[in-house]
């Protein structure tokens, strides 16, 4: 069995308990200052899918006769093939409602089509990790960007939904992966703090301070990468 089937097989227990959310057109962006303070925002669209139909068609596509993997790749997730009934659009709208309810959404709406309309901001300390989004209610799951804090004075950022690896990587195997077809828009990275590495080819981008500036397409695999130290 390979890597990435294995991956699969392991996370399906929770993708069937749980909403799968991606990027659609988005404008995101972080900011982090060598005082470990930060502001985080995305404006755009978040879109809903179907756990168990990306899980069946993961599975389904790349796998010989005897079940092992021929090294195609799995065919990406679709949004929830539901009719936009009644019922349907009233639990998406009951959804939205629930997201409002989280610290850091200034407005969320239901757009239709399983794709909701979300402006979120949030501010703080980083005196430890940040994810975006998590959310208990909606149960739902796969941050789309973490903030790792170190104990040598350093963080680590990483936008995974916002790129992909290559075939070897586990990024490959989830969902997000599967369902980047939906995402377009940028990631801008700010600090005042000590950059001590970032993974975006086309470098720095003009300032004040120091800027990186991903552009994120369906086809990107470069998952956004940066780490910085902080003054203290």
């Amino acid at each position: 069995m390979s890597y990435s089937r294995l991956a699969l097989v392991l996370a399906a227990p929770l993708l069937l308990m749980s909403c799968l959310l991606t990027p659609g057109k988005f404008v995101s962006t972080l900011d982090i200052k060598s005082d470990r303070s930060f502001t985080f925002t995305y404006a755009g669209e978040v879109v809903l899918l179907d756990p168990a139909a990306t899980m069946s068609s993961s599975s389904g596509t790349g796998a010989n006769e005897d079940g092992e993997d021929d090294g195609t790749k799995p065919a990406r997730a679709k949004p929830i093939p539901e009719p936009e009934t009644a019922e349907r659009i009233a639990e998406r709208r009951s959804q939205a409602e629930t997201l409002a309810k989280e610290a850091g959404y200034r407005s969320v709406e239901y757009l239709g089509d399983n794709k909701f309309r979300v402006d979120y901001a949030v501010s703080g300390k980083l005196d430890r990790g940040f994810v975006y989004p998590i959310n208990t209610d909606l149960d739902s799951i796969i941050p789309w960007i973490a903030v790792e804090i170190r104990r040598d004075g350093t963080a680590r950022v990483k936008a995974m939904a916002f790129g992909e690896k290559d075939s070897s990587g586990m990024s490959e195997a989830s969902p997000t992966a599967d369902a980047a077809e939906s995402r377009e828009g940028t990631f801008t990275f700010t600090t005042d703090a000590e950059l001590v590495m970032h993974n975006n080819e086309e470098g720095l981008a003009p300032g004040p301070g120091k800027k990186i500036v991903w552009t994120v397409t369906p086809t990107s695999k470069t998952v956004p990468t940066a780490v910085v130290r902080f003054a203290n």
